[in-house]
């Protein structure tokens, strides 16, 4: 099996920097939405029809994309109206017996690696973070390809599976249920949390157009709600300064498209979040990490939220 041009494509893109490729590549995806008078974000999904839809899914592992893998993956999706979230590498779509289309270009997927000091050498393709006698962090980075770039794939049994209609809103409601300490009320028109009362509020249910669109607003709230100081104590004035506040609603807003993803609901965008949209483009232009703090913040409440929640149902069990 022939190599693709797009991998040779990474060999001359090894010295470039990742973190740049992966805000450039949000930040076009929100441009190219605006352009067209588009309300959402790359990280709006619906649970059916669309593009991409539920969490980026490795074909091969059949495990879920983390972090600022999902976004990018996403917005990938929908630029190309890739009507799948299958990814791989070009090595494992050929296991499946697939052959990546001549002239096809990956997208890349980054993940964390740590070295101890003996270990460093050429950093080629990867960006130091930290060092010392504890070692160093690095972000390394593979092309993965969609399964609409393919041909010939078999793929695993089993490797989108979807919870039933039936049960969908049901398991959004045993999963909020067993959050422990949750003070959750319901009343008035408006959505927030409340840190000096650590409460959650929503507006009342049949305010809403469609379920969904109510747990996308309470996942929302849920994780301004678990970043409080008693939980993760998430402080984003360190971080972003005077654009803590815009920050601290861009993790929300991906912490709400991240719990959404995992239970195959639509994630909405809030009526005000286009308030926020500019402030946030702002800061991925200015920082290169931004988008990379943000999900990670975004990726940890939604990792708490489930383990908190499994737990409880455990106990309970």
């Amino acid at each position: 099996m022939g190599r693709s041009t797009s991998t040779t494509a990474t060999e001359a893109e090894s010295r470039t920097d990742i973190y740049q490729r992966v805000t450039d590549r949000i930040v076009a995806a929100i441009e190219a939405g605006l352009a067209e008078g588009k309300a959402g974000m790359p990280w709006h999904r619906k649970s059916h029809g669309g593009t991409a839809t539920g969490l980026p899914m490795n074909a091969a592992s059949k495990t879920s994309y983390r972090g600022v893998n999902v976004p990018v993956l996403w917005a990938t999706a929908d630029a190309a109206c890739y009507g799948t979230g299958l990814w791989a590498t070009y090595k494992q779509w050929g296991e499946m017996g697939g052959q990546v289309r001549k002239g096809e270009q990956g997208t890349p997927v980054v993940y964390w690696k740590i070295t101890k000091p003996s270990e460093r050498g050429d950093t080629d393709g990867e960006d130091e973070a930290g060092g010392g006698k504890r070692g160093s962090f690095f972000v390394r980075y593979y092309n993965v390809f969609n399964l609409a770039q393919v041909d010939g794939a078999t793929l695993p049994a089993d490797t989108a599976p979807e919870l039933p209609e039936s049960e969908r809103i049901a398991h959004a409601e045993a999963f909020v249920a067993a959050l422990p300490g949750l003070d959750l009320r319901h009343g008035g028109g408006m959505a927030f949390y409340i840190p000096s009362q650590d409460r959650v509020q929503m507006p009342p249910f049949a305010d809403f157009k469609n379920a969904e669109g109510y747990y996308s607003v309470l996942y929302h709230e849920l994780t301004h709600w678990v970043g409080a100081k008693h939980r993760l104590d998430r402080d984003m004035t360190g971080r972003f300064g005077s654009a803590s506040y815009a920050a601290e609603e861009l993790v929300a807003e991906l912490g709400a498209a991240f719990l959404c993803a995992s239970q195959a609901l639509s994630s909405e965008p809030r009526p005000d979040h286009a308030k926020y949209v500019q402030s946030w483009l702002q800061a991925l232009k200015n920082d290169k990490r931004a988008i990379f703090t943000a999900a990670a913040k975004a990726q940890q409440a939604a990792d708490w939220l489930i383990a908190a929640g499994t737990k409880t149902r455990e106990i309970a069990a």
